[in-house]
């Protein structure tokens, strides 16, 4: 039987020692995000059911672990509208794809290469950087998080090769130059990008990305539907964790984003089809911040948005209707809240008190309306804003 072992670790040698054990043993591995607060690890732990958790003090078996199939290598957490835990599973073949057409794309080479990875491993992002300097070779230095003075360093120790999102990039500015190629994916690119830099699409359901500067990967297929971006190729995932293959009858996987062909057969991409909010390179669904939102002191109801953001891509808003004759909520409490359900990216940016939320007929939030508004007056402290990172 082959097992799902979950690994709760941080970026470092002790992460990508205990990956290449559970892989070399047969096993599938599920990485852990370890800034996951009590309650989502919880649950996530029960939606994918591993068979035993690995952490610094060694693995500790788990009960209703479900065993995975032979050649699954990988089972990386991703969510639905809801924001609730589903698990894409990957291959050990679909993963060398992906590495061998990335690399191919770039023009690796083993002999001067090397790649720095400081994205979440628990992402696609970050692990398929792992996963790809062992498929080619190449040098490799793994960080826990990602700090300009630390990438600068590896860089300086020969790192030419690195995955960002853009509020990394951004806060990288000149020292981009430091790198031979940066990989940019997450979420919307800036428009004044260096010449080094590679623009990808792709998903957890890719396998990381499989489009890069609007062109496919080698074996990659792209096709639209009604306005939808659709894929085909060998780097895609198996099934989902429940055993649903979510492909159609031509073995194209629909991506729930919109996008068009231009005339020469490059790809450009409009936005989420979703209601799906981006911010850091984060996914926000604003169902599950919602939902917590309700809970906290002073707030009678709440509707959750992104707005454009130059540092985030896009900024969490929460638009909030208070209690009358309570106290008013404090942003500060709002995220407190976030913070400790969901996680620290979720936490809204933003608070705007408002009269009332924008609903259709049915009673249903117009999220596209939520950007215009205002606070109940001008001279109330209605919108609050934090410089938090």
């Amino acid at each position: 039987m082959r097992r799902l072992v979950a690994l709760d670790l941080p970026g470092g040698p002790e992460f990508t020692t205990a990956l290449r054990r559970i892989l070399d043993d047969g096993d599938a591995a599920l990485p852990l995000d370890v800034r996951l607060p009590t309650a989502a690890r919880r649950r996530l732990l029960g939606a994918l059911a591993p068979c035993a958790v690995r952490d610094a003090s060694g693995e500790t078996p788990l009960s209703g672990g479900r065993p995975v199939e032979e050649g699954d290598a990988l089972v990386l957490a991703t969510s639905g509208t809801t924001g609730e835990a589903k698990g894409v599973v990957l291959t050990h073949d679909a993963v060398a794809a992906s590495a061998a057409a990335t690399s191919e794309r770039l023009g690796v080479d083993p002999g001067s290469d090397a790649w720095l990875c400081c994205l979440p491993l628990a992402h696609v992002g970050g692990l398929s950087v792992v996963l790809r300097a062992w498929h080619a070779g190449t040098g490799l230095e793994v960080h826990p998080r990602f700090r300009v003075a630390d990438a600068l360093g590896a860089a300086a120790r020969g790192a030419t090769l690195v995955s960002l999102v853009p509020t990394m990039l951004r806060r990288l500015g000149a020292g981009a130059a430091a790198f031979r190629a940066i990989v940019l994916g997450g979420a919307a690119p800036p428009g004044d990008l260096p010449p080094n830099v590679v623009t990808t699409y792709g998903l957890t359901e890719t396998g990381s990305g499989l489009v890069y500067d609007g062109w496919p990967l080698a074996g990659v297929e792209v096709r639209t539907r009604d306005g939808e971006v659709l894929v085909r190729g060998p780097m895609l995932l198996r099934a989902y964790r429940d055993g649903t293959v979510p492909f159609d009858a031509d073995g194209f996987f629909h991506t729930g984003d919109a996008g068009a062909l231009s005339a020469d057969g490059r790809l450009v991409v409009h936005g989420r089809m979703t209601e799906m909010i981006v911010s850091g390179g984060e996914n926000v669904w604003p169902v599950a911040v919602e939902a917590v939102l309700e809970t906290v002191p002073g707030v009678s109801e709440v509707a959750v948005g992104g707005v454009a953001d130059p540092e985030w891509g896009q900024r969490v808003v929460a638009y909030v209707v208070p209690v009358p004759g309570e106290a008013l909520p404090r942003l500060a409490a709002l995220r407190d809240q976030v913070r400790a359900e969901i996680g620290p990216w979720a936490a809204p940016r933003e608070l705007v008190l408002v009269d009332h939320l924008p609903r259709t007929a049915l009673g249903k939030v117009r999220r596209h309306a939520l950007a215009a508004l205002k606070g109940p007056d001008d001279a109330h402290d209605g919108a609050q804003r934090s410089g938090e990172t």
